[in-house]
C-alpha cells in the first residue's frame, strides 16, 4: 500500500496492523522518521528494537530476513530499524519478502530515496507493505502548525512569532514543540487561564537552536562565497559548533533547494520565482537573496550531486568523531569551491 504525506495519519493506524514492511522516503528525512516513529508507537507489540544501517543490509542481503525471522533470547516481541540511504536496501528487502516464516516488523528510514526508487516500486503493491513520501515543509505550513500547538497550550503567537521559532527550528516541528512548550510553562499558559505571547517572552526562554551560527557558513559555502570561508571555518572552530549539527543545517538547506526547483521546473526564473515565494510567505524574506544565488548553483544534476556528497559526510562524521571538524571543514571547502564562479 502507498500513502501521501497528506493522507498518512489516516493510512497509519490501519498499516501498523495490516503491514510488516515500512518504507518511508523523500527529501523530508524529519518527516520520514517522525512517520516511523508514529508507526512504532501504533505497533500492538513493538518490543526490542533492533537497529541496522542500510550499509550493513547491502553488505549482506540475508542478513534483515534472518533478524526478522529470528527469535530474541526471551522470545519477546521485537522490531527492526533501518537508516539506509537510496536503494541500498532493495537487495536486502526482496530477500526478505521472498522468505517464509513469520517476520517482525521492519521500519526502514531512507534518505535520499523516493517512492519513484526500486525498493519502493517492490513494496508499494503490497498489501503487506506500506510506502510512504515526504516531502520538507515550508516556512508557512510549519508556522500554522506551530500556531496550533500553541492555541493547545494556551499560547496564543503572533505570526512573526511563529515563523521566528519556525527558523530557529529549522522547520523540524519536534524541535518547534519544545519550544511551545517552555513558552507555555514561562507564561504559566493553559487551555483555562490562555496567555499572549510577546518578542521578549521569546528572547526569555532562549530557542535552543544555533541556526544564527549555523547559517552564515551555510551561505558561504552553497553560495560558493570562497573569501568568506577561511572565516567562518575559523569561527566554527573557536566557538565550538558542532559539526553533526551545521551538517544538517546543510542537509535542511538542501532539501528545501530541493523542494524549490521542483516546483519552480527546469526552465523557470531564478530570481522571479524565489521573489514569488518570499511574498507568498513561503520563504523568509531574508534568506531571498541567498535563495537566489544558491538555487542559481544548485539544481538537476548539481544538486543530486550536493545531496549525495552531503550524505557521505554524514557517515564519515559518524564514524570518525574525533575528527569530524577536520573532516567537515575540508568537505565544505571542496563544496565551496565547486559552487565558485567560473571566471
Amino acid at each position: 500500500m502507498k500513502a501521501t504525506q497528506k493522507d498518512f495519519k489516516s493510512v497509519a493506524p490501519r498499516a501498523s496492523r495490516e503491514a510488516a514492511v515500512f518504507f518511508f522516503c523523500g527529501p523530508d528525512e524529519a518527516g520520514a522518521q517522525d512517520a516511523a516513529d508514529q508507526i512504532v508507537a501504533l505497533l500492538p507489540e513493538p518490543g526490542e528494537r533492533i537497529e541496522l544501517s542500510g550499509a550493513e543490509v547491502k553488505r549482506d542481503p540475508v542478513r534483515l530476513g534472518d533478524e526478522a525471522r529470528s527469535i530474541s533470547l526471551f522470545g519477546d516481541a521485537r522490531h527492526i530499524w533501518v537508516r539506509a540511504a537510496g536503494d541500498e536496501v532493495y537487495d536486502a528487502v526482496q530477500t526478505l519478502i521472498e522468505g517464509t516464516g513469520e517476520a517482525c516488523p521492519v521500519i526502514i528510514v531512507a534518505s535520499s530515496a523516493t517512492d519513484k526508487s526500486r525498493t519502493a516500486k517492490l513494496l508499494a503493491a503490497r498489501g503487506d507493505a506500506l510506502v510512504a513520501m515526504f516531502y520538507p515543509p515550508d516556512l508557512r505550513s510549519i508556522s500554522g502548525t506551530i500556531r496550533g500547538m500553541a492555541d493547545a497550550a494556551g499560547v496564543t503567537l503572533s505570526g512573526d512569532l511563529a515563523d521566528r521559532i519556525a527558523r530557529a527550528a529549522l522547520l523540524d516541528t519536534r524541535l518547534a514543540a519544545s519550544e511551545v512548550t517552555k513558552l507555555a510553562l514561562y507564561l504559566d499558559a493553559s487551555t483555562q487561564a490562555p496567555r499572549t505571547a510577546r518578542a521578549e517572552d521569546l528572547d526569555a526562554v532562549g530557542a535552543a537552536c544555533e541556526d544564527d551560527g549555523f547559517m552564515p557558513l551555510v551561505n558561504a559555502v552553497l553560495g560558493g562565497e570562497t573569501a568568506k570561508l577561511r572565516a567562518e571555518l575559523r569561527r566554527m572552530h573557536e566557538q565550538g559548533i558542532n559539526p553533526v549539527g551545521l551538517l544538517l543545517a546543510f542537509e535542511r538547506r538542501a532539501a528545501q533547494l530541493a523542494q524549490l526547483a521542483a516546483r519552480m521546473g527546469p526552465r523557470g526564473n531564478v530570481r522571479q520565482f524565489i521573489e514569488a515565494e518570499s511574498s507568498a510567505r513561503r520563504v523568509f524574506w531574508k534568506d531571498t537573496r541567498d535563495l537566489i544565488q544558491q538555487l542559481s548553483v544548485w539544481r538537476g544534476k548539481r544538486l543530486a550531486r550536493l545531496v549525495d556528497r552531503l550524505i557521505d559526510l554524514h557517515r564519515q562524521l559518524l564514524a570518525n568523531s574525533q575528527s569530524a571538524e577536520l573532516l567537515l571543514a575540508h568537505g565544505l571547502a571542496d563544496i565551496a569551491r565547486f559552487a565558485a564562479p567560473r571566471g
